[in-house]
C-alpha cells in the first residue's frame, strides 16, 4: 500500500512560481509512475504531467508543457511539480498520484494512489 503526502501550494501572484511536492511511502513498486493532476471548480480533473521512475521519461499536457516541470528524487521517494509563469486559470486543487506499471498516462483512472490535494490560487 502506497501513501502520498503533498506539500506546497498556496496563493501566488500571476507570473509567479510554486513548487509542489509529493512524498511517497509504502510499497515502492506502487509508484513506478508519479502523475500530477488538477481540478478547478466545475471542471473535470485534468492530467498535467507524469514521470517514469526508471528512465525519467515524462509526459505533459499542452496547457502546461512550457511552464511546468515534473521531476522526482527516487532516493527520497518524492515527486515534484515546478510551476512557473502561473496564470489565474491555473487556480485549482492539485493532486499527485501514483501507479504501478511503467507506462506513462495522464488518465486519472490509470492511477491507484492519490495524495490529499493542495490548493493553488493565482491572483493579484
Amino acid at each position: 500500500q502506497a501513501q502520498l503526502v503533498q506539500s506546497g501550494g498556496g496563493l501566488v501572484q500571476p507570473g509567479g512560481s510554486l513548487r509542489l511536492s509529493c512524498a511517497a511511502s509504502g510499497a515502492a513498486l506502487a509508484y513506478a509512475v508519479i502523475g500530477w493532476f488538477r481540478q478547478a471548480p466545475g471542471k473535470d480533473r485534468e492530467g498535467l504531467s507524469c514521470i517514469n521512475s526508471r528512465d525519467g521519461n515524462t509526459l505533459y499536457a499542452d496547457s502546461v508543457k512550457v511552464r511546468f516541470t515534473i521531476s522526482r528524487d527516487n532516493a527520497k521517494n518524492t515527486g515534484y511539480l515546478q510551476m512557473d509563469s502561473l496564470k489565474p486559470e491555473d487556480t485549482a486543487v492539485y493532486y499527485c498520484a501514483a501507479k504501478s506499471g511503467w507506462g506513462l498516462s495522464r488518465q486519472a483512472v490509470s492511477y491507484n494512489y492519490w495524495g490529499q490535494g493542495t490548493r493553488v490560487t493565482v491572483s493579484s
